[in-house]
């Protein structure tokens, strides 16, 4: 076995010197659980806190699934190459089948992260359409490249990198009117939206608006692309994906995060072929106009659908009822905090809605970050507590008011509901404060 010890002495000092000092620092300051160095039972363990129960929702098997990681050995211990020179990947294939049979979506293509998959999306729309117009809503987060990073709601995440991709746009949040007079002009290629939003807040499409989605976009011929990298694969308690019950099939739904198993890096674009025919089958070479070189790598493959099999109907089902279970005790064990505005979400994709404290000193600008004295201190005060009890929490990216709670599927039960009353706790102690 091979001996990590001198990495895991070393090589969190080596990163803030040679990758991100940056990152290091605000882990430090936030007490976040920063030197892991073990997993057990889905766990991990830091030397100074002990065990951690990550709820930051990339992890939905735990962390290392055994069950994946010995389908990578097997795979690995085999003679079959992970790289295909041609990039006709027989495991890829496989893995394309697969969710074409959990989907019903008929064409397939892998990436290496979710912000892959929304390139292509929007690569795809374009080509479809020939029209110009790229629109996502206020609130959404789509990744870091610059398509992606195009539609990000305007603030910290994308503001440094203007000017953006040519007609790449916002709309409000779950405004029928706008909507219905932003593809009227029927130049609008796609429309990107996630069933429930995470960076933004936990804010879940309103039904009226769902269905005017599918609507509008139908009658415009605009593509509907459903971001389900954070709701899909169960995560919302909805379904295989979050929008499979929505009024037709979105055009394209985008997969990632948990797709690997929580082992390898892997996004997918999945939409109808008549679509991708549409856009890339006129000759050959528009057929490989949109690529990755690792994209399609076999390894990712197997680790997916190593992770397919774990996602049974029974965890699924798990993942409705004990979400709902678990939203419920939140909100008793919450219900009486002033801090707290609601608890919302569903399945084990939770948000807690927290009030600012009315204390002079519990403010980013008070503890020196003049620069974020717009951003409430709730949330990133309540993971410091949270912390050393043994839960990692995070804040919403564009809403630091609201705690977001993304626990793997199998989590003990006792663990789970173990929570809302050591959050209630936590949060107790910051009221005492105010």
């Amino acid at each position: 076995m091979a001996d990590y010890s001198d990495i895991l002495r070393h090589g969190f000092d080596e990163y803030r010197e040679f990758i991100n000092p940056a990152v290091a620092e605000r882990a430090a300051l936030a007490g976040e659980p920063l030197k892991v160095i073990r997993t057990e039972d889905g766990r991990i363990a830091t030397a100074k806190s002990g065990w951690i129960e990550d709820l930051h929702g990339t992890q939905a098997f735990g962390h290392k699934p055994v069950p994946i990681v010995r389908a990578m050995q097997e795979y690995l211990e085999s003679d079959a190459p992970s790289w295909y020179p041609a990039r006709v990947n027989p495991f890829a294939g496989r893995l394309a089948r697969r969710l074409a049979e959990r989907t019903g979506y008929d064409n397939a293509f892998f990436g290496c992260t979710g912000s892959d998959a929304v390139e292509a999306a929007l690569k795809l729309a374009r080509a479809l359409t020939k029209r110009p117009r790229l629109l996502a809503l206020d609130g959404g987060y789509h990744g870091c490249s610059y398509g992606s990073v195009s539609l990000m709601s305007p603030g910290y995440l994308r503001d440094p990198f203007a000017p953006f991709v040519e007609g790449a746009a916002h709309l409000p949040f779950g405004d029928v009117d706008a909507l219905r007079r932003a593809l009227a002009s029927e130049d609008v290629a796609c429309v990107v939206v996630e069933p429930i939003q995470g960076e933004g807040g936990v804010r879940q499409l309103p039904r009226g608006y769902i269905d005017a989605l599918c609507e509008l976009t139908r009658k415009h011929g605009t593509l509907l692309v459903a971001d389900e990298v954070q709701t899909g694969l169960g995560r919302a308690g909805l379904g295989f994906l979050a929008s499979e019950n929505w009024p037709r099939r979105p055009d394209v739904a985008l997969l990632a995060k948990h797709l690997g198993g929580g082992l390898m890096p892997i996004s997918a674009m999945l939409t109808r072929r008549e679509l991708f025919e549409s856009a890339y089958g006129a000759h050959f070479a528009s057929g490989e106009s949109h690529n990755t070189t690792m994209g399609f790598n076999a390894l990712s493959a197997v680790a997916s659908l190593a992770a397919l099999e774990l996602l049974t109907p029974e965890l699924l089902q798990r993942v409705v009822d004990l979400g709902a279970r678990f939203k419920t005790a939140l909100q008793e064990a919450l219900s009486s905090s002033p801090l707290v505005r609601e608890v919302r979400g569903s399945g084990f994709m939770l948000g807690v809605a927290l009030d600012s404290l009315d204390h002079p000193w519990l403010s980013f600008e008070h503890f020196g970050f003049e620069s974020l004295e717009h951003k409430s201190v709730m949330a990133p005060l309540v993971c410091h507590r949270f912390y050393p009890r043994g839960y990692f929490a995070f804040s919403c990216g564009h809403d630091w008011s609201i705690l977001r709670m993304q626990p793997r599927f199998n989590i003990p039960e006792e663990r789970l509901f173990a929570i809302p009353e050591a959050l209630r706790e936590t949060i107790d102690y910051l009221e005492a404060l105010g």
